[in-house]
């Protein structure tokens, strides 16, 4: 398993936001989410959204930085990737 994590470059709601995603299983991301205080209501169909503040202690706590690019591409590699699209 891998739960990846990007840099915290997306603004919304007065402060910058990561992605927490996971190259394998959604229930170990849920299970790694759920371990390290991030709250369900940040999953979003493929990934959680994460404050800036969160990102270094998710990190320790074993998510592997990546950039943007590199976690889209693993995402859309694992089959777990839900698309803007698809949403509807």
């Amino acid at each position: 398993m891998a739960i990846l994590i990007d840099d915290p470059l997306w603004p919304a709601h007065g402060r910058l936001w990561a992605h927490l995603v996971t190259d394998t299983d959604l229930a170990e991301l849920h299970a790694f989410a759920a371990a390290n205080g991030i709250p369900a209501r940040g999953f979003d169909l493929d990934h959680y959204d994460v404050p800036e503040e969160a990102h270094a202690r998710l990190v320790a706590a074993g998510a592997q930085h990546v950039s943007g690019h590199e976690l889209v591409r693993r995402l859309i590699a694992s089959g777990l990737r839900v698309r803007g699209r698809d949403r509807r």
